[in-house]
C-alpha cells in the first residue's frame, strides 16, 4: 500500500512539474515590445518567461504545447472600464458604478467588482485579460485598480490596487436651450466647481504637511489619507476630459499644481496634440467610432485622431467610453486598433495601444504588456492578425494558468446549435 501511495504521488510531483514548466511553439510570437519570431518560441516557468525565440535550446525537459497556424500576442488590457461594475443597465440592483457624493478620493473601485459577472468572460473572449475598474460621479470620483480577468474572488483577481485617482473635469461650454440655466448662471456653477476642486486639495496639501510635522493630536480621516498619494506625487491622477478647453483648462491646472495627469476621453486630444506632446501627458482616447464633433470637421477627424496624437509623440491608450454599453462591448477592444491602423497609425503602435501602452500607464508593464523574459506568461493564442475583424482567440494563459474562453455567448451558441428541428 506504501509503494502505491509512494507512486501515486510521483505522478501527480510529475504532472505539476510538467504543467509549471512547458514550451509554447506558434507560427509568429508578437512580442510587442521588439522583433516578432516567425516561427517562435516561448518557455515558462512557473509562470513566466524564461526565454523568447525562434528556436529555444534549453527546453528539453517542457512540456510542449503546438499551436501548429495560430498566432501569440500578449494579453490585452482595457483602460478606464466598468467591468465588473455593471451588468444589466436596467437593472439598478446590478449596478456600482458611481457612489454617492462629490468628492470620493477613498473610494476603491476594485471592492465592488463581480467576479462572477457574465461579461467578464465575454470581454476574455476577444482577448482582454486585464482591466482597469474606474469609478464614476461626482468630481472625484476615487481610485481605480487593475484586475485579471480569473479568479475565485477579487483577492485573486487584484493585480494592483490604488492605480490612480479620477477627476471628472467641470464642463466648460454653455449649453443653450429653454430648460438650461443661463449663460451667466452656467459660468457661475463652472467657476464654483474649479473652486471647490481646488480647496479640495489644498486641504489635502494642508493635512498631507501636518501629518509631515508629525502632529500627533491630529486624527485619522479617511478621505485625506486616500489623497496622501497623490499630494506625495506618488499617484497619478486621470483627468476625464473632452472638450478642447476641459483639456486645456486640465493642463494648466496641473502644471501650475505639478501633477502628473493623464487626459481620459481625450475627443479633443487631437487638436492641442503638441501640448500634449510638449507637457508629456498621456491620452486614453475612447473616441475612434465617433462622428466629428464640429460641423466644419472633417468626417473621419475621430477617425485619425490616434495617428495625429502619436506623430505628435503623445503616448497613446485606446479604449472605450466608460460606462455600461462599453462594459458589454471589450471583446471588440481590437477592432478599435484596426480603425485606428485604417486611418493612419501604425500597426505595431495599435497593438501596443492596446498591451504594452496601458500597462506603463497602470504601472503594470514589469509584469504585462508584452512577451519579454522575465514577465507574466499572459498571452491569447489567435487564428490569424489580431487586428482583422475575421480573427477569432483560441487559447489564453493568464499568468502560467491557461483560462477558459467559455461564456454565455458560447454556452448559448451550443445549445441551440443543435436544437430539433421539426419537419413540415
Amino acid at each position: 500500500m506504501r509503494t502505491l501511495i509512494f507512486c501515486f504521488t510521483a505522478i501527480l510531483c510529475s504532472s505539476a512539474e510538467s504543467a509549471d514548466r512547458f514550451l509554447i511553439r506558434a507560427a509568429t510570437i508578437h512580442t510587442v515590445s521588439g522583433t516578432s519570431f516567425t516561427p517562435g518560441e516561448v518557455l515558462i516557468s512557473n509562470g513566466r518567461i524564461v526565454a523568447v525565440g525562434q528556436a529555444i535550446t534549453t527546453a528539453d525537459s517542457a512540456l510542449l504545447i503546438d499551436l501548429k497556424s495560430l498566432q501569440l500576442y500578449p494579453g490585452l488590457i482595457a483602460a478606464n472600464t466598468s467591468l465588473g461594475l455593471t451588468e444589466i443597465s436596467g437593472v439598478r440592483a446590478t449596478q456600482d458604478t458611481t457612489e454617492v457624493g462629490n468628492f470620493s478620493p477613498d473610494v476603491h473601485s476594485w471592492i465592488a467588482v463581480n467576479p462572477d459577472s457574465e461579461l467578464i468572460p465575454v470581454a476574455r473572449a476577444g482577448g482582454i485579460t486585464h482591466v482597469q475598474v474606474t469609478p464614476q460621479g461626482g468630481t472625484i470620483s476615487g481610485q481605480s485598480g487593475v484586475i485579471a480577468l480569473t479568479g475565485w474572488s477579487i483577492e485573486d483577481m487584484i493585480v494592483r490596487k490604488g492605480v490612480a485617482l479620477h477627476i471628472n473635469w467641470p464642463e466648460m461650454g454653455l449649453q443653450l436651450g429653454a430648460k438650461t440655466k443661463s449663460p451667466e448662471e452656467q459660468v457661475k456653477d463652472r467657476e464654483k466647481k474649479l473652486r471647490e476642486l481646488d480647496e479640495f486639495f489644498n486641504e489635502a496639501d494642508a493635512y498631507a504637511k501636518a501629518i509631515n510635522s508629525g502632529a500627533t493630536s491630529l486624527s485619522k480621516h479617511p478621505v485625506w489619507d486616500s489623497m496622501l498619494p497623490v499630494i506625495t506625487r506618488k499617484q497619478t491622477i486621470v483627468v476625464q476630459a473632452d472638450d478642447l478647453r476641459q483639456i486645456k483648462a486640465a493642463v494648466a491646472w496641473a502644471k501650475r499644481r505639478n501633477y502628473s495627469i493623464i487626459i481620459a476621453g481625450a475627443k479633443d486630444a487631437w487638436r492641442v496634440a503638441d501640448l500634449l506632446a510638449k507637457e508629456k501627458i498621456p491620452v486614453i482616447y475612447d473616441g475612434t467610432y465617433l462622428l466629428p464633433s464640429l460641423e466644419n470637421d472633417s468626417y473621419d477627424a475621430q477617425f485619425k485622431a490616434p495617428a495625429t496624437l502619436h506623430r505628435a509623440n503623445v503616448p497613446l491608450t485606446l479604449s472605450f467610453p466608460i460606462g455600461s454599453w462599453s462594459a458589454a462591448n471589450l471583446r471588440n477592444l481590437p477592432h478599435l486598433a484596426a480603425q485606428a491602423t485604417a486611418h493612419g497609425l501604425p500597426q505595431n503602435e495599435s497593438l501596443r495601444s492596446i498591451t504594452l501602452n496601458p500597462a506603463k500607464l497602470m504601472g503594470v508593464d514589469d509584469r504585462l504588456g508584452s512577451i519579454e523574459i522575465g514577465k507574466e506568461a499572459t498571452f491569447i493564442a489567435v487564428d490569424g492578425d489580431l487586428l482583422d475583424i475575421r480573427t477569432n482567440v483560441k487559447r489564453m494563459w493568464i499568468a502560467g494558468n491557461e483560462t477558459s474562453l467559455e461564456s454565455r455567448h458560447t454556452r448559448l451558441y451550443d445549445r441551440y446549435k443543435n436544437r430539433p428541428i421539426k419537419k413540415p
